[in-house]
């Protein structure tokens, strides 16, 4: 009886230094009254996979970021990121957009992510059209598509280190006449 008490002491240890990840949405940045500066201190999360995939045309074969695979004779470039993959924010082109990196490299290796009203205000992958099956995206200047399971994909944040508060305090030690 006691192994099974100390395991489960040490799942609930693990389990509150895990980190508690909760959908970004409008009514956060609302709420916080966050900045373009402030989104670029904090720390984004993939709350799903997303596969990138594009067309190689003939004997274009320059690979930066991701892998070919060979379809019905067709060459691919596929860039995968990970649901869980951290990203950081580059920039903010407009009000609720966020331009968001997810590797290291070229500033252009960016997908945009802005609120959807149809989730709750979560800021979703945005794609430049969306038809049934998949969306058309802008990455590393060369354009992708996505499947449309992608249009589901939203950024998560860590709202326990996102919330810290840090206060810079002093005390005032007065002051007298003549001194």
């Amino acid at each position: 009886m006691r192994p099974l008490f100390y395991l489960i002491v040490a799942f609930l240890f693990f389990q509150s230094c895990s980190p508690r990840l909760t959908p970004f949405t409008e009514s956060l940045v609302r709420e916080n009254r966050w900045t373009e500066d402030d989104f670029r201190e904090i720390q984004f999360y993939l709350s799903q996979s997303i596969t990138l995939t594009r067309q190689l045309g003939g004997s274009a074969s320059e690979i930066v970021s991701g892998e070919i695979k060979i379809v019905n004779g067709q060459k691919l470039e596929q860039v995968i990121i990970a649901k869980g993959t951290p990203g950081v924010v580059l920039f903010s082109p407009a009000k609720n957009r966020l331009a968001i990196a997810f590797e290291e490299g070229s500033e252009k290796r960016f997908l945009m992510f802005g609120p959807n009203s149809k989730q709750g205000g979560r800021f979703v992958l945005l794609a430049k059209d969306w038809d049934r099956r998949s969306g058309k995206v802008t990455y590393d200047d060369k354009l992708y598509r996505v499947d449309g399971g992608s249009a589901y994909a939203n950024l998560l944040v860590d709202l326990k280190k996102v919330s810290r508060t840090v206060v810079d305090a002093r005390r005032a030690g007065g002051r007298k006449i003549g001194g």
